[in-house]
């Protein structure tokens, strides 16, 4: 049929309906004014530019100009559409001088119902709709034949415009009448036309997802001036049609199974056994599959929320003009409230019962501090690290659960069943271009939010190391299969794990506790602990607070202010980029150089190790202080509060209990309850035999006390030595014990207790010097006479004592 309608040259059917679209469509654009100015006008204008060719609008407009234009576009979106675009053509041509071959394309913005990638079916075939998901996968731009024409091999006659269908598609035959060429035709790429074309992926978001379902997605075609604007892990809104395309990449599979009647037994061998005749050269079915063609992309909710949270291109003035009035003056009163810290944890975490310090930490790490970039070009991270070590039910997968909720652009993923490649980004090969493109992971989806992991501690070691860079440079650089990127990865990361042996040992420092590496345990700004301890006030308060919660779910919910006007609020602080001001410099270096002296003794060096990160984190910490209170300065008072907090991630792990018999005998379930109340009250005195060796442990703090004053005294000596000049002498360690139980007389009465207080006295003195190496023991002097069988020295009963020289007390 078409090869006589070609020759004879017979008229196309029109279609009337997409004419009088046409035709409307036109009117509308000259006819509609907003204050008396026609608005599309300028924009039209501005499509005369070369790199100009897309035209937006608003569909509320066309909505109220023409209600029956509006329905037959939004019902008939796919069929009339081209004609649209030469509506903008015509309408572009009398408004200006315009290139007679350039292309124009319409997009349409705020098209009233958004459906989910789950309610896609094929109903909505062809009709204009706007679907929301996150981005996951992006193609590189290609250009896309859109009208070829061709040159025929055998009488070089030219056939024009011959339209593309999502495939490569050639003319049926010659225009020529004598020459009966079917298939051997040559494409003009100087007379055809393409424009910009990408393919991107999307999925459903996380809070769309039904329980227990796999996430759905769909393939997003993107034309002219819509591509390159969804960047991987981008929550955006597409406004297009769902189409049918022919599943390419299905014939093209090499061994695609070919069409077949008869079913393959199950005892045969071969699958293609048995196939004969024609179908035995592999005719293959043609497969079709759903594809959204859109032609607008806008970033989901970019007023708190989507691409835009983090707001790089946005001000505070701009996102005030976004806000009404009642909005901004809530805005307005939160900054002025004297309590914001207290209310805003309140509201942000109003189940959780206690915990204040990490409620305070994980605040601070939502508002985060200032990213910078050096001259150098080196760039400085603003995202607060925060990991939270705790006991089970100590409500730490409840901060990680509240914070995905909150978050706009918050990843909640679970160590154990995350990959390295998962965790930042993978590598994988095109169905239907085979080449390599890069699927987003867990950071790169949270760039610009938070990547909440859960049983970080159960972690394999190999993953662990990919988020080692992530975490500090945040960039993710992959180098396989002939791709070398660099990857944005700016996120906050918020780490949940277990200690070893799934409860905190107190007697043992941080990293004999946790299953962590050095390298990762200093990025992290700021380490909590969270050890169950029986206190009968605090058990009664979150018993209650529990049981309230079970019975009355939502009245017991009490927030100072919703998750909307924190959200609001959050994003208007964050554009704030305070300055440290003079004081507050010299405060943070002081407040340093005290953490970092205290390093240096034996005494606290196997706990944490002070680094320069730390006073980052300082650093980072103050700034988000100062946006929190939207100021524009940070103040000594800023800085006060972000060492308080370091400080207490530190200092709460770096005192442990000193447990001096732990070799012989390992603590038993008493003494596990004194160990986990013995920080809050002082060690009390028992009188019955068993307590013997129990007195034989000290909170971190007695153990410091006593080692400080031996040191002094000490010291004193040695000075006192040196200046009268005398070349023998010295501090022996039993006239070293004596001095401090003569200086203890008055606290000790019976005899067993001087009998302990010695017995504590020489296991002090044995640690600072075999374990914290503050002392030096002399002990091998050569005085006595040697053993004839052994040749090395014979160690003295009562060594001297000597003070390590580079020991630093700490004040």
């Amino acid at each position: 049929m078409d090869v006589a309608d070609q020759r004879t040259g017979t008229t196309q059917v029109k279609d009337d309906l997409a004419d009088r679209c046409q035709k409307l469509f036109q009117d509308f654009l000259e006819e509609f004014q907003v204050d008396g100015e026609v608005k599309y006008l300028p924009e039209v204008q501005e499509l005369i530019r070369p790199e100009r060719n897309t035209l937006t609008v608003s569909f509320d407009d066309v909505q109220n100009h023409n209600q029956q234009l509006a329905t037959t576009i939004q019902e008939e979106y796919y069929r009339v559409y081209s004609h649209l675009c030469r509506a903008v053509c015509n309408f572009a041509r009398d408004c200006g001088q315009v290139p007679p071959n350039k292309e124009f394309y319409v997009a349409f913005e705020e098209v009233p119902t958004r459906h989910k990638v789950r309610e896609l079916t094929t109903a909505k075939i062809g009709t204009l709709t706007r679907i929301s998901g996150q981005v996951v996968r992006t193609h590189p731009v290609h250009p896309e034949l859109v009208s070829g024409t061709f040159v025929c091999l055998d009488c070089q006659s030219v056939v024009k415009d011959v339209e593309q269908q999502f495939k490569y598609t050639q003319p049926t035959i010659c225009r020529n009448p004598v020459c009966a060429n079917r298939s051997r035709f040559m494409l003009d790429v100087n007379k055809s036309r393409f424009v910009d074309f990408q393919k991107v992926r999307i999925q459903e978001t996380q809070a769309e997802l039904p329980r227990g379902s796999i996430p759905r997605s769909v393939e997003v075609i993107l034309r002219a001036e819509a591509v390159e604007i969804p960047q991987a892990g981008d929550k955006c809104d597409f406004t297009g049609s769902l189409i049918v395309v022919p599943d390419v990449s299905q014939m093209s599979v090499p061994g695609a199974r070919a069409e077949t009647s008869a079913k393959v037994r199950g005892n045969d061998t071969y699958q293609a056994e048995g196939v004969r005749g024609l179908k035995a050269l592999g005719v293959r079915d043609l497969n079709y599959r759903l594809a959204f063609l859109s032609c607008n992309v806008e970033p989901t909710n970019p007023k708190f929320g989507g691409k835009d949270m983090r707001g790089d291109d946005l001000t505070a003035e701009s996102i005030k003009k976004q806000m009404t009035e009642q909005e901004w003056q809530k805005v307005y009163e939160m900054s002025r409230d004297k309590n914001l810290y207290h209310n805003l944890i309140q509201s942000l975490f109003p189940t959780i019962h206690g915990n204040d310090e990490v409620k305070r930490g994980i605040l601070l790490m939502l508002f985060g501090g200032v990213p910078k970039t050096t001259q150098e070009g080196t760039s400085l991270r603003g995202d607060i690290n925060v990991c939270v070590i705790g006991d089970p039910s100590t409500a730490k997968s409840q901060f990680l659960k509240a914070v995905e909720e909150f978050s706009p652009r918050a990843v909640y993923t679970s160590g154990k069943a995350s990959s390295a490649a998962g965790l930042t980004a993978a590598v994988v090969k095109d169905e239907e271009s085979y080449e390599f493109v890069i699927e987003a992971g867990a950071l790169m989806l949270a760039d610009n939010g938070v990547c909440c992991i859960d049983e970080f501690d159960k972690m394999d070691l190999k993953d662990q190391v990919a988020i080692h860079e992530a975490m500090e440079q945040q960039t993710i650089s992959i180098t396989k299969a002939g791709i070398k990127a660099t990857l944005n990865a700016r996120t906050s990361i918020l780490a949940a794990a277990n200690p070893v042996g799934g409860r905190y040992d107190k007697s043992k420092p941080l990293k004999q506790n946790i299953n962590l590496s050095a390298p990762i345990m200093s990025r992290f700004d700021l380490f909590f602990i969270l050890v169950d301890e029986c206190n009968e006030v605090t058990d009664y308060a979150i018993a209650r607070r529990i049981v309230d919660l079970h019975s009355h779910n939502e009245e017991s919910v009490d927030r100072k202010y919703s998750i909307e006007d924190m959200q609001r609020y959050m994003m208007f602080a964050r554009q704030f980029r305070p300055k440290i001001s003079k004081e507050a410099q010299e405060f943070m270096v002081e407040e340093y150089r005290r953490l970092r002296q205290r390093d240096t003794n034996g005494v606290t060096m196997s706990s944490w190790r002070i680094t320069v990160r730390q006073l980052e984190s300082m650093i980072r910490l103050s700034e988000s202080m100062a946006r929190m209170y939207c100021q524009d300065e940070v103040q000594p008072k800023h800085v006060k509060e972000a060492f308080r907090l370091l400080n207490k991630s530190i200092i709460r792990v770096e005192t442990p209990v000193i447990n001096f018999e732990e070799e012989e005998d390992q603590p038993g379930e008493d003494e596990e309850v004194e160990m986990e109340t013995e920080q809050q009250q002082p060690l009390p005195e028992k009188q019955d035999d068993e307590a013997a060796k129990l007195k034989l442990r000290m909170t971190f703090e007695e153990y410091k006390t006593k080692s400080n004053l031996l040191i002094l005294y000490m010291r004193k000596k040695e000075e006192e030595l040196e200046a009268s000049d005398e070349e023998t002498g010295g501090m022996r360690r039993s006239d070293l014990v004596e001095w401090y139980l003569k200086e203890m007389e008055s606290d000790i009465e019976t005899e067993e207790e001087l009998i302990q207080e010695k017995t504590k006295i020489e296991k002090v003195i044995d640690r600072l010097a075999h374990h914290d190496q503050v002392l030096i023991e002399l002990a091998k002097t050569g005085l006595k006479k040697r053993k004839v069988d052994d040749e090395s020295q014979v160690v003295e009963e009562d060594p001297f004592l000597v003070v390590h020289p580079n020991y630093v007390l700490d004040a």
